[in-house]
């Protein structure tokens, strides 16, 4: 039997008391052991839970892999980038130029996306 993915571990300096609130708040997920989808049993593969775990030092450059979050709509895309806006995120520039999507960085400055719908 071939292995697979579990959950996502994600370095974080205050993994509870930001990171986890802010992705469990981006996706309407729940902090459990990790963030996860409500009525989520780990481990479904029906979902890849984000786990957060302290590390003393802040992040210093580009993420090695970063989230991708989908959109169904221009105007939906719209709506979604403001609001992770109001949950804390910032518009990230990593040098991606005029792209359909937007750049953007968790509270602790890890870069995400959010994609242009399909």
């Amino acid at each position: 039997m071939a292995t697979r993915l579990v959950h996502l571990v994600v370095d974080a300096v205050q993994p509870a008391a930001r990171l986890a609130r802010f992705w469990a708040a981006a996706l309407g997920w729940e902090i459990a052991a990790g963030v996860w989808p409500r009525g989520y049993r780990y481990p479904d593969p029906v979902a890849l839970p984000l786990v957060f775990v302290p590390v003393p030092e802040a992040k210093t450059g580009k993420n090695r892999i970063h989230l991708d979050l989908a959109t169904e709509s221009a105007a939906h895309q719209a709506a979604e980038v403001e609001r992770l806006l109001s949950l804390g995120a910032v518009r990230a520039d990593i040098g991606q130029g005029d792209v359909p999507r937007e750049v953007m960085a968790d509270p602790e400055g890890s870069e995400f996306c959010v994609l242009s719908p399909q």
